[in-house]
């Protein structure tokens, strides 16, 4: 089976053939699943977006549609064998289909994989010929189709631009002219598609031609929109006259159309960009490893290292946010170090080996990857030390911070870490470190419930991030804020729930723009049930909440808030330990008090042998950003219940 939405809405067996869809109710439905990518899309969601004043049989017709379809993608299904396709799932449906078996979901993935790795590019070219026309064509009036269309439009003319650096930068090209030509028409305002159009040019032995197209791109920019070209339009065309265009086969990296820089100057920028946030920190994991790659090309192993290196910007949360760049980073470190040998320079294998420790911070690590990327941290720790580099062993630092993680229970262990970064940093005038330093004692006072320790450290965080120009920092320090008021609406004359979860729509609001998926995704759900289980009231049962990561351990929760007691049960059987992570007492707290809630004596027990050394703390404010109150009120419950009998 496949399905293909760039163009109309269709569908083909195995051997090619067209599936009947039905109507355009029926196409539209399909289409609406697939845009989800995987996730569940709710009976009122479908509702809404079909209809602009919903019918008042407007359920039943969907599933008449549903019925329809499923029907139609699995016509060879037995009576009562459950559909495979499109799954009912709690209040909606799922599409379960391989992303290599829709074309908008295998577009995306090649464009995002030939962002990372040039190598892609022929992968690149075979997803862009697939599209048939806009996408979801036939799905009119429609604003989530709209919203949709729009969005994957500006992918594709990032592709076609993206395909066209790539093979401009290999040393070939010279055939693209007349599709760049096309495109320039057609997307005149793109100014970088105009760089790119002129290199094809250039590449053609056309020289002329190339100098032509910037200067009518410059006139058209000065006379329509009385803007002057950007400097890589003007650099381009200096090269282009002076016959200095750079060597097509040198290995280069970007930070975006058409720019062009060598790696050091790339992975330093990239540094940069990481403290911004927002567009700013996807564009500079991107450019850092853009840059590993382009020196990894070179063969040059010190000068890999150094790449590798050079990206020593401070992480304070134990989830990546682009769990696949990491594994990417990890493997080029580990591959460099071994290259390297024990015998290369003591400096290059500790930044090395610290990079191993603070990218290592996937939740599905296998434990020998836990145990290599601990063993990193150690190691690097150590020959900082006998280095007595103050920069270099903040850095390791970090990743000892970051590898900590290891059982609930370790606050203070971790405040110990922090207070030696911020000291290092303060002696040694690095404020970055400085800051990360701060984060990480606010996280240690959260975490063993001193607010008032926690808000010297964010307001001296705040502070810091003024001069070292991190924003970031504030989204952090907003959402502590929140935890807070979460923990002082229990308090006599404290702020009211109502209050406590007002402030943490404030703080998710400002984290939907950060950057930070591996921080945001799943947070703000869980802060409300942690406001819910403060004032003892059910988890939250709203369909359209993402819980993110922590969906098996809230589910069972929700569930229960739902009346739905057997279903919870087995969702509690299902539960996976936590990863080790922030959240992880979070997590146990969340297992303990559902088995409480069903009786489980045994997966209690479990739960209370695993919180046993974070009796003193505060379940999820590990992180500074959440809380479901102190640890040992489920601890309690737990020893209770396994005890029971």
């Amino acid at each position: 089976m496949r399905i293909d939405v760039l163009g109309a809405v269709r569908a083909l067996h195995d051997d090619g053939s067209p599936v009947d869809l039905g109507g355009p109710r029926h196409r539209e439905v399909l289409a609406r699943l697939v845009a989800a990518e995987g996730r569940m899309v709710t009976t009122d969601t479908l509702v809404d977006d079909l209809w602009t004043d919903p019918p008042a049989r407007a359920v039943g017709a969907l599933r008449t549609f549903v019925a329809a379809l499923r029907r139609a993608l699995e016509p060879d299904r037995p009576p009562r064998e459950p559909p495979r396709i499109i799954v009912t799932e709690g209040p909606g449906y799922t599409l379960r289909l391989p992303r290599e078996d829709v074309d908008v979901h295998r577009f995306q993935d090649t464009l995002a994989r030939a962002r990372r790795n040039p190598g892609a590019v022929t992968d690149l070219g075979t997803v862009l010929a697939d599209w048939r026309g806009p996408a979801y064509a036939d799905v009119t009036g429609s604003p989530w189709a709209q919203r949709e269309r729009t969005r994957l439009e500006e992918l594709r003319l990032e592709g076609t631009e993206l395909r066209a650096r790539i093979l401009l930068d290999s040393g070939t090209g010279a055939e693209l002219v007349a599709g760049l030509g096309a495109h320039v028409t057609e997307h005149p305002w793109r100014e970088p598609a105009w760089g790119l159009l002129a290199r094809a040019l250039h590449r053609a032995g056309r020289q002329a031609d190339a100098l032509a197209t910037l200067r009518r791109a410059r006139t058209m920019l000065v006379d329509q929109l009385g803007l002057d070209p950007g400097a890589d339009l003007q650099r381009l065309e200096k090269d282009i006259l002076n016959g200095t265009v750079p060597p097509e086969d040198t290995p280069t990296a970007w930070t975006g159309p058409g720019v062009r820089l060598g790696p050091r100057t790339t992975v330093d920028l990239a540094r940069t960009l990481a403290l911004a946030g927002g567009d700013a920190l996807v564009q500079s994991r991107r450019d850092r490893l853009a840059a590993i790659q382009a020196a990894e090309r070179t063969g040059d192993l010190t000068l890999t290292a150094r790449i590798i290196a050079a990206y020593d910007v401070p992480a304070v949360w134990s989830r990546a946010d682009d769990p696949e760049q990491s594994r990417a980073v990890v493997a080029a470190a580990e591959r460099t170090l071994t290259g390297l040998g024990p015998d290369g320079p003591a400096d290059l294998r500790a930044r090395l080996l610290a990079t191993i420790a603070v990218e290592s911070r996937r939740a599905d690590l296998s434990s020998t990857e836990l145990k290599r990327a601990q063993q990193a941290a150690r190691k690097a720790e150590a020959l900082a030390r006998d280095l007595a580099d103050p920069a270099l062993l903040a850095f390791a630092l970090n990743g000892v911070f970051l590898q900590s993680f290891t059982r609930p229970g370790l606050a203070e262990e971790r405040d110990r870490i922090g207070t030696e970064i911020l000291n290092l940093a303060t002696r040694h005038e690095l404020p970055n470190f400085a800051v990360l330093g701060r984060l990480v004692r606010l996280q240690s006072a959260s975490a063993l419930g001193d607010l008032d320790a926690a808000a010297s450290h964010a307001e001296a965080a705040e502070q810091l991030s003024a001069t070292t120009e991190a924003p970031l920092v504030s989204v952090l320090t907003t959402w502590f804020r929140a935890r807070a008021a979460a923990a002082r609406s229990t308090e006599p004359g404290g702020p009211t729930a109502a209050t406590a979860a007002a402030h943490y729509r404030t703080a998710e609001d400002a984290l939907r723009a950060a950057g930070m998926p591996g921080l945001h995704r799943g947070l703000f759900p869980l802060a409300l049930l942690g406001l819910r289980l403060l004032h003892d009231r059910p988890a939250p049962t709203d369909p359209h909440l993402d819980w993110g990561p922590y969906r098996p351990w809230a589910q069972p929760l929700v569930l229960l808030a739902q009346d739905r007691g057997e279903q919870a049960r087995t969702a509690l059987a299902a539960m996976p330990e936590p990863p080790r992570d922030h959240m992880q007492e979070a997590m146990w707290c969340l297992t303990a008090r559902a088995a409480v809630r069903l009786g489980e004596r045994g997966i209690a027990a479990h739960a209370e042998a695993a919180l046993r050394d974070a009796r003193a703390e505060h379940a999820g404010a590990a992180g500074g950003m959440l809380t479901l109150g102190p640890v040992a009120r489920y601890l309690a419950e737990a020893e209770a219940c396994a005890g029971a009998g």
